[in-house]
């Protein structure tokens, strides 16, 4: 594959765009891992095929597929979507493919990360992850973007930027061990700007509790528009996420962004709390080296993990409850959006949900 670039972004005038600026597309890649994706992956696939359908209505989709699922995965998914032979460890393209950036002179580029598989052999969910970790390299390679190797660990769902120079993200995962341990706060902070094109860090403390991803910012907090942030929040103060969504609201209520603007924090409850049934861990294949799916475990349930489009806010439906008030909010937050909901438990059972096996690529 090509050589890398040996400058940066935001050397060369590029930013990461705010993920409700136009798309060209929208990547995911295709479940397969019986060790963690419950009865050989296949319902995970059925609801895969859904969000690339939902996706597909709104901008042009392309899904990441091995060799031996080639076959079936296009015979699953609609004509509309591309389907391309990449290989992959597992499938969370947010976290293993690049983080585009832009110039607004019709130039893009891609940002390709560090990937240890959020935590590499300490604390990590699975190993080997080297395909994994070349992923965004293939997909800058098919999109034909130049690439940047950043000298990090970190994954794109660690982060969130609104475009005009503030990036959100969390020090559970950004300041763990487990990622850059030779790097401190202020060495990050350096890194993220250099390589996303942003002026400020917004840190928030914790994730989602039982993040396996050590608190990925888009399962907890996510930019709507500038200056207007959508936070995961539990009524519930003897729940022990009411304390983590709390300490964030306390925090994006003291901030300003890079413009200096204060922030307004919309709040979408989350749903359950939602716990992984015995049937549903008695399909995953165990396997030593990688998370087991325990029945009666906490899974990190969120409304905040969506995929933002085009013309369409794709939303998980995981509680029957709740489901209608999040749409309900959604739409509120974006009024120029038809907001639908798909079946995303399948997704959740695996450790993530829709903006984990997404990822935008913006428009030129």
């Amino acid at each position: 594959m090509p050589r890398p670039l040996d400058s940066t972004p935001a050397a060369d005038g590029f930013r990461m765009p705010a993920e409700w600026e136009p798309h060209e597309g929208c990547w995911m890649a295709w479940p397969e891992r019986p060790d963690n994706w419950r009865e050989g992956a296949v319902p995970a696939r059925a609801a895969y095929a859904a969000a690339a359908s939902a996706i597909a209505a709104s901008e042009p989709v392309t899904v990441a597929v091995s060799d031996r699922q080639f076959e079936p995965a296009r015979a699953a998914l609609p004509d509309a979507v591309r389907v391309v032979e990449v290989s992959t460890d597992d499938a969370w393209i947010r976290d293993t493919g690049p983080t585009f950036v832009v110039d607004g002179a019709g130039g893009r580029r891609g940002v390709d990360w560090i990937f240890n598989a959020w935590g590499g052999l300490d604390g990590g969910l699975y190993s080997p992850w080297d395909r994994d970790d070349r992923v965004a390299a293939k997909v800058l390679e098919v999109e034909g973007d130049a690439r940047y190797r950043a000298p990090i660990v970190l994954e794109g769902g660690a982060i969130h930027v609104d475009g005009e120079g503030t990036v959100l993200t969390t020090e559970q995962c950004l300041l763990n061990r487990n990622r850059n341990p030779e790097l401190d706060r202020p060495a990050i902070e350096a890194a993220l700007h250099a390589h996303l094109g942003t002026e400020k860090v917004l840190w928030l403390g914790e994730g989602v509790l039982e993040d396996e991803t050590d608190g990925h910012v888009d399962n907890l907090a996510c930019f709507a528009r500038p200056g207007l942030v959508l936070l995961t929040w539990v009524e519930d103060p003897a729940d022990p996420q009411h304390g983590i969504s709390a300490d964030a609201l306390a925090r994006l209520e003291a901030a300003t962004d890079a413009r200096g603007r204060p922030l307004e924090v919309v709040k979408i409850p989350a749903p359950g709390p939602l716990t992984i049934t015995a049937a549903e861990a008695a399909g995953v294949e165990p396997v030593e080296g990688t998370r087991p799916r325990r029945a009666g475990d906490r899974m990190a349930a969120s409304y905040v993990n969506f995929y933002l489009g085009n013309s369409r806010v794709v939303y998980p439906l995981l509680d029957p409850t709740r489901d209608e008030n999040a749409g309900a909010i959604l739409r509120d937050v974006f009024p120029g959006r038809e907001v639908v909901g798909v079946p995303a438990r399948e997704i959740l059972l695996g450790g993530g949900n829709l903006h984990c096996i997404t990822q935008q690529v913006p428009a030129r």
